[in-house]
C-alpha cells in the first residue's frame, strides 16, 4: 500500500506534518517502537509508530530520525496522547532528512493502524488473513478486555483449525490455543524452544519444522522480518530475547498465502512484545538507580528511602518487601569483545519468571539493570521461607535453571555460555551491598563449573565472602597489601603491568585464550606474567582459593 491510502482511512486518525511529496512511497510493514535506536528491528518499509517514550529533549530527535533513515523506513507517526502536539523539533529533523511525518490523534490507539496496515499489505496476498486480522483488534486493545495474543491465536484455530502458541526462548507459555485438544505439556514447550534457539543459531530459515512425540510442529520466530539471516552478531543479541509462534501443523505443505498469514500473526504478536518490554522499562530504571546507590556506597538511609520507591511498583498492594535478593548473570561468547550486559539483561528478567505462569504479571516483579557485562537483578520476595537449620531460603540456584537449561543450553551451543549467582535474602538497605557481592562471587563459582548454563548459591560459599562489605577499614588494608603490594611494587619498578593483567585473567574466570586475546598478548606471555604474579606473592592461579583471595583484594583496594 502507498502512504497516501493512509490519509484517506478517517477512521486512523493520522495528519501529515511534512513530508507531502513523498507519500507515494510504499508500505511493507509496521513496527511499534519507543526504543532510542530501533534499527535492529527494522528492514525497510515500515510505518514507525512512536509514543516519544525515547525523547527527553530537543537532541533526541535528530539521531532518532537519521537511524530510521538509514534504515530505509517508509515513515513516522508520532502519537499525541504523550506530549500533546509532536515537538517542533521532531517536525524539523524529518525535514531536513525527507521523512514523511504523521500526527496520531491520541483519541487512535496504535493497534488500529497496526490492524489497518497488516490488513492491507497482507490481506491481497491471503484471503484467510484478511477473515483473521479482521477480527484480532481484542487483541491489541489496551483495556482489560484486550485478551492480548491469545485472542489471535484462539481466532487461528477457530477459523482455520490450528492450534499455536506463542512461546519464550526458554520455553515459557506466553500464550496458546487449546482448541480441539489439551494444554501444550511444559516438556515440550521446553523442546521446542530449544529447537527453534538450536535452528537459529545455524541461520536456517524460519518456519522450521520439528517432530515430536508423533505430532509436526512449524516455528516461526517473532522478529524474523526484523533480522538479516546474514548478520550473525545480530543473532547473538537477540535469538536468547526473542519469542516464537509454534504451530501444530507441516508448514511445507503450505501454499504461499497460508505462509503469508502465520507471518502476518507473527507482526501483531511483536507488537504486544514490544508493548510488554516497554513495560519494563521503569522497573529497569528503578534497579539501575537502587545498584548505583549500592555500588557508590550511599548511606542506608537513602538506598532504603529508593527501596520504598521501589517496592509497591514491584509488590503492589503489600507496600513494602521484607526480604530482597540479588541476582547477578553474565552471558560471554568466545572471541567476543562485546559486552553481554544486554542480553543477560533480557535472559535473566526470563529466568526469574516461574516458569509454570504465563501472562505477562510474573515479570511485573522483576526489576533488572545492566552495567557493560553482567545483568543484575533486585528481587523483592514478599516472604522468606525459614529451614529446619534456622536458614532462610527464597531463589535457589539450581530451581531457577531446572526448566530451562535445556533449550538454553541450545541457544549457546558451540561459544556461549550463561552463568547465574544468588545472594542470600536480606531485610534492610545495609545488606544490598554484602548481597550484590555475595551474588557476584556465587556467579564467579558458577564459572568455573563446565557446561553452558551454571549457576551457583550463597550457599555455596564460605563465611568471610558473607561478611565482606562490613570487613573493618584496617583489616581491607592488611589484607590487600599483603597481596597486592608486591604486584604494585613491580609494575612501579618494571612498567610490567601485573595488576591489569590480574584483574584481566580473574574476569576472563582463568580462561588463557580470552584473556589474552582481551589484553591482546601471546598466551606464552600471558603465561610468562601470571608465573610472575604468583613468584612474587607466593599463589597459585590454578587454585579457586587463591583466585578468589586476589578477587577480593582488588574489590577492597
Amino acid at each position: 500500500m502507498r502512504l497516501r491510502a493512509l490519509l484517506d482511512t478517517d477512521a486512523l486518525g493520522l495528519r501529515l506534518l511534512g513530508g507531502e511529496d513523498e507519500l507515494d512511497r510504499a508500505v511493507r510493514g509496521v513496527m511499534t517502537t519507543d526504543l532510542r535506536d530501533p534499527s535492529r528491528y527494522l528492514t525497510g518499509g515500515e510505518l514507525v509508530l512512536t509514543g516519544l517514550a525515547w525523547r527527553r529533549d530537543a537532541d533526541d530527535s535528530e539521531p532518532f530520525v537519521r537511524i530510521l533513515v538509514q534504515a530505509g523506513v517508509a515513515a513516522l507517526a508520532a502519537g499525541e496522547a504523550e506530549l500533546g502536539d509532536v515537538p517542533q523539533d521532531l517536525v524539523a529533523a524529518c525535514a531536513r532528512h525527507r521523512l514523511p511525518l504523521f500526527a496520531v490523534h491520541e483519541s487512535v490507539a496504535f493497534a488500529t493502524i497496526t490492524e489497518h496496515v497488516v490488513r492491507q499489505v497482507s490481506g491481497e496476498r491471503a484471503g484467510d488473513l484478511a477473515a483473521v486480522v479482521d477480527r484480532h483488534r481484542r487483541m491489541m486493545t489496551s483495556g482489560p478486555a484486550g485478551g492480548g495474543p491469545d485472542v489471535v491465536l484462539d481466532l487461528l484455530g477457530s477459523d482455520l483449525d490450528l492450534r499455536a502458541w506463542v512461546l519464550s526462548p526458554t520455553g515459557r507459555l506466553i500464550a496458546g490455543s487449546e482448541v480441539g485438544g489439551p494444554a501444550l505439556p511444559a516438556e515440550t514447550c521446553a523442546r521446542l524452544a530449544a529447537e527453534h534457539l538450536a535452528a537459529t543459531r545455524t541461520g536456517r530459515r524460519g518456519p522450521h519444522r520439528v517432530l515430536l512425540n508423533g505430532s509436526t510442529y512449524s516455528l516461526f520466530p517473532v522478529r524474523s522480518a526484523a533480522r538479516s539471516p546474514q548478520a550473525p552478531r545480530d543473532v547473538r543479541e537477540t535469538v536468547l530475547a526473542d519469542w516464537l509462534l509454534a504451530v501444530e501443523a507441516d508448514a511445507g505443505d503450505w501454499p504461499a498465502e497460508r505462509l503469508d498469514l502465520l507471518q502476518g500473526v507473527t507482526q501483531l504478536i511483536a507488537v504486544e512484545r514490544d508493548r510488554r518490554d516497554a513495560a519494563r522499562t521503569v522497573r529497569r530504571r528503578l534497579a539501575q538507580e537502587v545498584l548505583e546507590l549500592v555500588q557508590t556506597g550511599a548511606a542506608p538511609a537513602e538506598i532504603a528511602a529508593r527501596l520504598r520507591v521501589a517496592a509497591p511498583v514491584l509488590l503492589p498492594g503489600l507496600g513494602a518487601a521484607p526480604h530482597w535478593q540479588v541476582v547477578v548473570a553474565r552471558v560471554e561468547w568466545e572471541g567476543e569483545e562485546a559486552s553481554g550486559g544486554a542480553v543477560a539483561q533480557s535472559l535473566l528478567e526470563e529466568v526469574l519468571v516461574d516458569p509454570l505462569a504465563s501472562g505477562p504479571e510474573p515479570s511485573d516483579r522483576i526489576a533488572v539493570a545492566h552495567t557493560g557485562e553482567e545483568a543484575i537483578a533486585l528481587v523483592p520476595l514478599p516472604a522468606v521461607s525459614t529451614e529446619h537449620d534456622g536458614s532462610e531460603t527464597g531463589l535457589l540456584a539450581d530451581a531457577l535453571l531446572r526448566s530451562v537449561r535445556e533449550p538454553l543450553s541450545a541457544g549457546l551451543d558451540g561459544d556461549g555460555r550463561l552463568t547465574l549467582g544468588v545472594s542470600a535474602a536480606v531485610h534492610s538497605a545495609e545488606g544490598l551491598r554484602g548481597a550484590l557481592e555475595e551474588a557476584r562471587h556465587a556467579r564467579r563459582v558458577a564459572a568455573a563449573r563446565p557446561g553452558r548454563v551454571c549457576a551457583a548459591g550463597h550457599q555455596e560459599l564460605a563465611s568471610h565472602v558473607l561478611l565482606l562489605p562490613f570487613v573493618p577499614d584496617d583489616v581491607r588494608r592488611a589484607f590487600t597489601a599483603r597481596l597486592l603490594d608486591p604486584l604494585t611494587d613491580y609494575d612501579r619498578r618494571h612498567r610490567a603491568e601485573l595488576i591489569p593483567t590480574l584483574e584481566a585473567f580473574l574476569d576472563c574466570d582463568g580462561s588463557w585464550t580470552r584473556c589474552a586475546t582481551r589484553l591482546h598478548l601471546h598466551v606464552n606471555t600471558l603465561r610468562y606474567r601470571v608465573g610472575r604474579i604468583e613468584q612474587l606473592t607466593g599463589r597459585d592461579l590454578s587454585r579457586l582459593e587463591d583466585k578468589l583471595d586476589f578477587f577480593l583484594a582488588l574489590r577492597m583496594s
